[in-house]
């Protein structure tokens, strides 16, 4: 005969609770990815935000294109210049930014780029790991996960990879020597749901 509780209940028993609460976790961390994508995490950036590097310490120090090395990537954060907040409150805003001479530009690409520099999201459509190695003979981002390439000269269109989307792209503008954000993101970011 089973044991059975004050309830007379089977399934309250102590490891039926345990098994219970293991399964929730479970779930709930196989959901977390896709929560990445839901909502509009990345909403609040804004035209005419700033960027900013995503691990400077300190007072965020707006960046000029002369901050950035040509052929080398750096992971950034918009900056609301009036509230002086740092939009880093979700991975989904997170930017890489990457500056190339202007010579190696499409007219597409040259007309979201700002001084050389184009900018993406940081995060893979695969399953959200950070996109940052640049492989500057085939002009492609890695992501560190699974090795998804993404061409940036072509719209970061997938190369190979797991990811099945392109990455999505942010245009950039100059206010005076500052980058700043120009528009919105031309697809929602993060990992495909």
């Amino acid at each position: 005969m089973p044991n059975l509780n004050a309830c007379g209940c089977e399934s309250h028993r102590p490891e039926n609770e345990l098994r219970r609460k293991v399964i929730k976790i479970a779930v709930a961390g196989m959901a977390a990815p896709w929560a990445l994508t839901g909502g509009l995490a990345y909403a609040d950036i804004t035209q005419g935000d700033r960027l900013v590097e995503e691990d400077a310490e300190g007072t965020p120090v707006p960046l000029k294109v002369a901050d950035l090395r040509v052929g080398k990537p750096m992971l950034v954060y918009p900056f609301d210049l009036k509230k002086a907040v740092v939009r880093n409150d979700s991975r989904l805003k997170k930017i890489v930014l990457l500056r190339l001479p202007e010579s190696d530009l499409d007219p597409k690409t040259k007309a979201r780029a700002a001084g050389g520099v184009i900018a993406y999201s940081a995060i893979c459509t695969h399953q959200a790991c950070d996109v940052k190695t640049w492989l500057s003979k085939e002009k492609a981002l890695v992501c560190f996960c699974h090795s998804s390439k993404f061409l940036l000269l072509e719209d970061g269109v997938v190369t190979s990879g797991p990811a099945l989307r392109s990455l999505p792209s942010i245009p950039l503008a100059l206010d005076g020597d500052q980058l700043v954000i120009a528009g919105a993101f031309n697809a929602p970011p993060g990992a495909a749901a």
